[in-house]
């Protein structure tokens, strides 16, 4: 498990899944020679032959005393059209046990946005029921995220807030907050939308240490690079690549720690000039175990 210290804030990844694809799974018309061209991906973000290494993991917060998850990875048990995310039966929970974090500890719930792979764990079926996943947490979602989601009519759509948001609305546990809430005096949230229209990134700032949480900003170290890239599940892709390259050009050459929520291991680092573009730059993880 990957931890890192910001200031008085610990974060700990906890991983559901990681994988290699072919580069066009995220966007359309790029192929492996495109991927190749960046030497500096592999051999820890992409393989020689062309595919991107990704992860879907969840980060665990501790601020002031409050134990907040960010994003809930795809779940257990649910129906999904994606088929290498349909009724997993994965080791999530046993896996946030291990790290110390049994559901009943955690206070906070926050999702980046309500993309599938981002909400999953918010619920588990117990008894032919979907159930809050984490009981004494408070959920965050964003006013606009949530209203926007709320409206859609796809089928998967609706599913996904059937069996991962609606419940934890039923029980009264979800508040929708504004893309600038503080969560503590050390986390807050900041709005980065075009993925989604109220798609928001967790910044976290203590003793002098940043970090950011990028949410799917952007989905692979690649569109440092290249960040006119159009991940093919952005809904504003024009406000994407805006939002992308304000990031980029904010936080370049800067010693703010940029954790990417679909970064493979070391998941990690910093963002660095060059040329016309960025690099991702991996920070050594030595308290890694």
């Amino acid at each position: 498990m990957l931890t890192w210290q910001v200031g008085r804030v610990r974060i700990a990844q906890v991983v559901e899944s990681k994988g290699a694809s072919p580069p066009s799974f995220f966007y359309p018309d790029v192929g492996p020679e495109d991927v190749q061209r960046h030497a500096w991906l592999r051999p820890l973000f992409a393989h020689r032959d062309g595919r991107l290494f990704a992860s879907i993991h969840a980060f665990l917060i501790e601020s002031e005393s409050r134990r907040i998850v960010v994003d809930t990875c795809v779940g257990n048990d649910k129906e999904r059209d994606l088929p290498v995310w349909n009724r997993l039966q994965g080791p999530f929970l046993d896996k946030l046990r291990d790290a110390g974090w049994p559901p009943e500890s955690v206070d906070v719930v926050l999702c980046t946005h309500l993309h599938v792979d981002h909400v999953g764990w918010n619920t588990r079926l117990e008894a032919g029921r979907w159930v809050p996943t984490f009981p004494n947490a408070q959920y965050l979602f964003g006013r606009t995220e949530l209203a926007h989601w709320l409206a859609s009519t796809g089928d998967e759509d609706r599913r996904i807030m059937a069996d991962s948001v609606q419940p934890i609305l039923d029980a009264g546990l979800a508040l929708a907050v504004d893309a600038d809430h503080a969560v503590t005096s050390e986390v807050r949230l900041e709005p980065t939308p075009g993925h989604t229209p109220g798609h928001v990134s967790v910044r976290i700032r203590s003793q002098g240490a940043e970090a950011v949480v990028t949410g799917d900003l952007m989905h692979h170290p690649i569109q440092c690079a290249e960040p006119h890239w159009q991940s093919r599940y952005d809904s504003d892709p024009e406000g994407a690549r805006q939002t992308r390259r304000r990031f980029l050009e904010e936080h370049a050459d800067r010693p703010v720690l940029v954790l990417g929520t679909h970064f493979a291991a070391p998941t990690g680092g910093h963002v660095v000039r060059d040329g016309a573009a960025w690099r991702f730059v991996a920070l050594e993880t030595p308290d890694v175990n």
